[in-house]
């Protein structure tokens, strides 16, 4: 078989999900414009603009991989889905560690209110 062909076949699953990429990669770079005119929005707006520009461009490399049979626009489009899961991955940690530093702060500050009560 040849590679072109294998190339183009390996890329039908993520060619087929382009469109839905385009448009969270477009959501997601209004998303960032938005809440960058809050104050806390501001220092992280940058996070959702560059996670939708990598969205948009593995959707043009995978497009580019199932027209050309190109492995190089295969390996492009791969490896940013692979950038935005990790980067996505590290924000859920993030966010997981301060939700279980707030409980126990909120536990920690409702047991002070009622030892202070009774």
């Amino acid at each position: 078989m040849d590679e072109k062909v294998l190339i183009q076949q390996l890329s039908i699953p993520i060619y087929q999900s382009k469109g839905w990429m385009k448009l969270l990669g477009v959501v997601m770079i209004i998303q960032g414009i938005v809440s960058a005119v809050t104050v806390v929005g501001i220092v992280i707006c940058w996070l959702p603009i560059w996670l939708g520009v990598l969205l948009f461009k593995a959707a043009a490399a995978a497009e580019a991989a199932q027209l050309t049979g190109d492995r190089i626009q295969l390996e492009e489009s791969l490896r940013k889905i692979k950038t935005y899961f990790v980067i996505n991955g590290v924000l859920m940690l993030i966010m997981l560690i301060l939700a279980g530093l707030g409980l126990i702060m909120a536990g920690g500050t409702i047991l002070a209110l009622l030892e202070s009560c009774g």
